[in-house]
Parts: C-alpha cells; sequence; structure tokens
C-alpha cells in the first residue's frame, strides 16, 4: 500500500501535462468526424460523428502521396544531415580544425529566417534541374538542419572521455576510424536523438516545400493539407482527418525509438 502511494500521486500530477499535450490530438479527432455544419457550430464533440471525412481526404487531395513524400524526403534528410554534422562536429571539437569561431558561426548561420535563403535557393535547384523533385527537398533541408545538429552532438561529443580517442591513436587508428568505429557507437544514443529530431523538422516544414515544389508527385504533407483551403471556405473535417493520417508516422517512429531519444538526450551518450 506505501509503494502505491506515491505512484498515485505521481499520475494524478502528470495527469494535467498528459492532458494538455494530448488535448490537440483529441481534438483534431473529434472535428475529422464533423461535417461541415457541425465543425461551424463551435461544439468540441461531433453530434453526429461521420466517417465521410476520411476517405475524403485521401480522394480529393492524395494524402497517401503526400505523406509518402514527406516520410522520404525527411528520412533522406536527416541520414544526410547526420553524414554531414557528425564529421564537422568532430573535426571542429576533438581536432580543433576552424578555430572557435567556426563553430560561432555554424550556429549563427541557424537565427537567420529562413525566407532569406528562398531566392537563392530557387535559383539554385532551378540552376541545377533540381527544381520539383524530391532530391532537391532532401538537399535543402539535409544542408539546412546541419546547424541544429551540430549543436545538438556538440555536447555529447564534449562529455567524451578524450583519453579513449588517444587510445584508439596509439593503436595506429587515424581520424575517420576513430570516429566510425569508436566515437559514432559510443555516443549513438544522441546520434539517433538528433537524427530523430532532424527529421521531424524537415518533416514539418513548409516554406521551401511550398515554394521549391509544384505537382502532387514532390509536394509534402504540410502543403498537401494546405490545399484544404478553398477560396471561401475551408474544410477542417478532412483537414483534421488529413493532419492526424500525416502525424501518425512521426508519432510511431517516436514511440519506436523512444528509449534512444530519451538515453541520447538524458545522458548525453556517454555510458
Amino acid at each position: 500500500m506505501r509503494l502505491g502511494v506515491p505512484h498515485l500521486w505521481l499520475a494524478v500530477a502528470a495527469a494535467p501535462i498528459v492532458g494538455f499535450f494530448a488535448l490537440p490530438i483529441v481534438y483534431l479527432a473529434a472535428v475529422s468526424l464533423k461535417t461541415k455544419d457541425d465543425v461551424l457550430s463551435g461544439n468540441f464533440w461531433p453530434t453526429v460523428p461521420t466517417f465521410a471525412n476520411w476517405p475524403g481526404a485521401f480522394e480529393a487531395a492524395g494524402i497517401a502521396g503526400f505523406i509518402f513524400n514527406s516520410v522520404a524526403v525527411s528520412a533522406l534528410a536527416g541520414l544526410l544531415t547526420i553524414a554531414l554534422a557528425l564529421p564537422s562536429s568532430y573535426a571542429v571539437l576533438r581536432l580543433k580544425m576552424g578555430g572557435r569561431w567556426l563553430a560561432d558561426v555554424t550556429l549563427s548561420s541557424y537565427m537567420a529566417p529562413p525566407i532569406v535563403a528562398l531566392i537563392p535557393l530557387f535559383f539554385l535547384l532551378k540552376a541545377t534541374g533540381l527544381l520539383n523533385t524530391r532530391a532537391g527537398l532532401v538537399l535543402v533541408y539535409g544542408f539546412a538542419n546541419v546547424p541544429v545538429a551540430f549543436w545538438l552532438l556538440t555536447p555529447f561529443l564534449r562529455r567524451m572521455p578524450i583519453e579513449i580517442e588517444q587510445a584508439a591513436a596509439m593503436d595506429g587508428a587515424g581520424p575517420l576510424r576513430t570516429l566510425l568505429q569508436i566515437v559514432a557507437p559510443i555516443i549513438a544514443p544522441g546520434v539517433v536523438a538528433t537524427l530523430i529530431i532532424v527529421t521531424v523538422l524537415s518533416y514539418n516544414e513548409f516554406l521551401f516545400a511550398s515554394a521549391f515544389t509544384f505537382s502532387d508527385a514532390t509536394r509534402t504533407l504540410p502543403v498537401g493539407i494546405s490545399l484544404f483551403q478553398g477560396d471561401r471556405l475551408v474544410n477542417f473535417g478532412q483537414m483534421a482527418a488529413a493532419s492526424l493520417a500525416g502525424i501518425a508516422p512521426i508519432y510511431l517512429t517516436a514511440l519506436f525509438m523512444q528509449r534512444y531519444l530519451i538515453s541520447g538526450l538524458a545522458q548525453g551518450g556517454v555510458k
């Protein structure tokens, strides 16, 4: 009985927090079951639930294709970001390349609003034939999120004992081998946590996707959801259904990878 009391108080304290974060999802589910007139009534729960919005959302805007584009682009962009950020952060912190200013410049580049790069990137993608392609978005997202990944990976590398790398160097391992075979496995939880975060950032991005894609074959989910915006009336029911279907891949990924995400962010990747 004594063991149950602390758990009860913990559940009571956590309930408002869980409810706060779950409320938008519950509201989306409720709206997805409403008719157009029911949405305008302002009631939280649907008066007469209907599932017509779900097939309607997939038929009206090709949501399945948009979800596939978002998953493919964000996953590949996340891997590209890690492939660039991990050796870059290791070179700056451990090999002292670029001096202290390079790390500061890398981080400060993310402070500028993304819209300032919109026109240069548009003409760059057009000149290289990557405009309105998934590959173009992968490159844009992959490079754009490098400062974020650099910032997230830096603490993991700093907390790693330098003696491990020195021992590897004495055994004849070069910097690249040390990074791939020793450093990367040790900070693997941090790498996975960083990969999840930059992937989610790419999955949710709207500005570049709306400017660089023009067809349903390349549009991502955020752009696809915006297509439900009509001239005079927004189809909120179908938009809510599309939003729920779109966030499912991210929630499932976070669910299956939460062990790495929590251990990476909480422990700093050092075992």
